[in-house]
C-alpha cells in the first residue's frame, strides 16, 4: 500500500491524450481552476496496448502535470469533465526532492481556497 502523501506534497502525475488540441484543452483546463502549476507536452509519442480485445497502436501526447497531492481528487473530477479518453491514465509520482524554490512555486499556484475549485 502507498505512503499516504501529505495534501501540500509536489507530485508528477502523468497522463495521455490523442492530440496536441486535447492535450492544451485538458492542461488550459486544469491551469484555470488552479488544479495543476504546469503542464508540459510531450507530443510525438507511441502507445500500444490492449483494448476491446485487440492490440491497439496509436499517436498520443503525455502530458506531466505538477501539482500537491491536494489537488489529485478534483484533478480527477476535472478529467471526467475535460479528458477525452472513456478511462484516462492518471499516475502520480511523489517527489522526493527537489529545488526548494520550485516545489514552493508549484505549492502557491495550486494553494487556493476550495472554493476556486471547478
Amino acid at each position: 500500500m502507498p505512503t499516504p502523501l501529505d495534501s501540500r506534497d509536489v507530485v508528477l502525475a502523468v497522463t495521455t491524450v490523442g492530440s496536441t488540441d486535447d492535450a492544451e484543452h485538458l492542461v488550459r483546463a486544469l491551469l484555470d481552476a488552479r488544479l495543476i502549476a504546469c503542464g508540459t507536452l510531450l507530443p510525438s509519442a507511441r502507445s500500444l496496448y490492449h483494448w476491446e480485445g485487440e492490440i491497439t497502436d496509436e499517436a498520443e501526447v503525455v502530458i506531466l502535470l505538477k501539482t500537491v497531492a491536494g489537488r489529485l481528487d478534483a484533478i480527477g473530477e476535472a478529467f471526467g469533465l475535460h479528458h477525452p479518453y472513456d478511462v484516462p491514465e492518471l499516475l502520480v509520482f511523489p517527489s522526493r526532492a527537489g529545488l526548494e524554490a520550485y516545489l514552493g512555486w508549484v505549492r502557491d499556484e495550486t494553494d487556493h481556497l476550495a472554493d476556486d475549485e471547478p
